[in-house]
């Protein structure tokens, strides 16, 4: 579950936040002025997107060796028909 708390809220309310967080698997969007600000999520969570993210990095760093040598536009074309294959299926 989603639960929007203010910057103020989640100060005051920390510890049980936290544990909404770690037993019931809730996320806490954290707002400033009604704005976004941050989230607190629970730790299965954040090492999913952790390594979410290694992999993204991982994957960029070998996709932009393989074409450090190859010109942008031929680049660009091939990664453009790549993307369009990988959306028709």
């Amino acid at each position: 579950m989603l639960q929007k708390v203010s910057a103020m809220d989640m100060r005051k309310r920390f510890g049980d936040l936290l544990n909404d967080v770690h037993y019931r698997h809730n996320t806490v969007l954290i707002t400033k002025a009604g704005k976004p600000m941050g989230a607190l999520i629970d730790i299965d969570l954040y090492e999913k997107i952790r390594l979410m993210e290694d992999e993204f990095h991982r994957m960029t760093d070998e996709l932009a060796h393989a074409y450090a040598d190859v010109d942008s536009e031929l680049a660009e074309a091939e990664i453009r028909e790549a993307i369009e294959a990988s959306r028709k299926k």
